[in-house]
C-alpha cells in the first residue's frame, strides 16, 4: 500500500504582508480588507532572489531521509500548478537531479490538475512503484512555485500565493501514513481566468463548497470510514472563511481542520499538502493509527481528496 515515508518543507524567511503585496497586484483597499479581515490572510512567504530550482532544492535539502537513499529513487514527479512554471527552455528538474546525486531516477512534470497536482502525484507515485515490483523503491515527490505572474499571485477575493516549497518521499508500502484512498473530480465548466471573468468566479464560488464536499465524501467512501472517524483535516491554504464553511456543509469541527498556515504561509500552490502535513506532524496532531485527510482544489476546475493513517 502506498505511504508517505519522509516530508521535509522549505519556507522562505522573507515575509509580506497582504496589504505589502496588495500595493504591487494593484489591489484596492476594500480588497485588501477583505483578505485581511474575511479570509483571515495576515502574510505570505517569497523569496525575491531565489529562482525555481533553488526553492526546490532547499525542500529536498531538508529532506535528510533522502540521504544514503538515493540509489532507490526511481522516479521524481514535480507536481506543479501553473501550465508554465519557468520561462523557456529553462527546466529546474535536470540540475537537481544532478545536484542530489539521483542519476537513476526517470524525472517529470505531473500538472493539469492545478493546485491538486501534488495529491495526482503521490497516487501516480504509488502506481509506478508498484509496477516495478521493488519493494524498496523511492518516488520523490516535489511541489512549490515561484509567483512570477499576476496570476501566479492571486485568486481574486479569494487567496494570495507564497513560495513555500516541500519534498516527499513516497514508498510503495510502510508502516505509517498509508495511502487509503484518492478520490478526484473535474470540473471543466469553470476553466478560464477568472480574474478576467467575473460571472465564471461568481459561478465557481458558489459550487466550490459542494464540489469540494463531494470529492472529500466520495475518498472518505473509498477508504471504508466516515467523517466521525477523521482525526485532522490538513487543507489547501485559500483562506479559512471557505475551511469554517465546508465544516459546517460536512458536519466536521473547524478545530480539526489544520489551518495554522493560512494567515502566515499563503497559498503555496501544490505545495500545501506537505506544508500542512509537516505542521501536523511536528505539532504531534496526529497519533499511531489516527485517519486524516487531505483536501485540494485546483483552478480550472480539479477538487481532490486523500485519506491516510497515520
Amino acid at each position: 500500500m502506498t505511504a508517505l515515508a519522509a516530508v521535509a518543507v522549505h519556507l522562505p524567511p522573507s515575509s509580506v504582508p497582504v496589504e505589502q503585496l496588495g500595493e504591487r497586484l494593484g489591489l484596492t483597499k476594500r480588497q485588501t480588507t477583505l483578505l485581511r479581515r474575511f479570509h483571515g490572510l495576515d502574510r505570505v512567504r517569497l523569496d525575491p532572489e531565489g529562482d525555481l530550482e533553488t526553492l526546490l532544492g532547499h525542500a529536498v535539502e531538508a529532506l535528510t531521509e533522502l540521504r544514503g537513499r538515493e540509489h532507490l529513487v526511481r522516479y521524481v514527479l514535480y507536481a506543479r500548478s501553473m501550465p508554465v512554471g519557468v520561462p523557456y527552455p529553462l527546466n529546474p528538474l535536470p540540475g537537481l537531479l544532478d545536484r542530489f546525486g539521483l542519476h537513476r531516477a526517470r524525472a517529470f512534470t505531473v500538472t493539469h490538475h492545478a493546485c491538486a497536482a501534488s495529491l495526482l502525484a503521490v497516487d501516480l507515485a504509488g502506481r509506478l512503484l508498484a509496477a516495478e515490483g521493488d519493494r524498496q523503491a523511492l518516488t520523490l515527490v516535489l511541489a512549490g512555485e515561484k509567483t512570477f505572474t499576476r496570476d501566479a499571485q492571486l485568486v481574486p477575493e479569494t487567496a494570495v500565493f507564497g513560495e513555500g516549497a516541500a519534498a516527499c518521499l513516497v514508498g510503495a508500502e510502510g508502516d505509517r501514513d498509508r495511502v487509503l484512498s484518492y478520490a478526484s473530480r473535474q470540473l471543466g465548466e469553470f476553466d478560464g481566468r477568472l480574474a478576467d471573468d467575473p460571472e465564471l468566479l461568481a459561478r465557481y464560488q458558489r459550487a466550490y463548497p459542494e464540489a469540494m464536499a463531494e470529492a472529500m465524501t466520495a475518498a472518505l467512501d473509498r477508504a471504508g470510514t466516515s467523517w466521525e472517524r477523521l482525526a485532522l483535516v490538513l487543507p489547501h491554504n485559500v483562506n479559512r472563511v471557505s475551511w469554517h464553511r465546508l465544516c459546517r456543509l460536512v458536519g466536521f469541527p473547524p478545530e480539526r481542520v489544520v489551518l495554522d498556515n493560512v494567515p502566515e504561509v499563503g497559498h503555496s500552490f501544490a505545495a500545501d499538502a506537505f506544508i500542512n502535513h509537516r505542521t501536523a506532524t511536528a505539532r504531534g496532531l496526529l497519533r499511531s493509527g489516527d485517519r486524516y485527510l487531505i483536501a485540494a482544489a485546483g483552478l480550472g476546475a480539479t477538487f481532490s481528496a486523500m485519506v491516510l493513517e497515520h
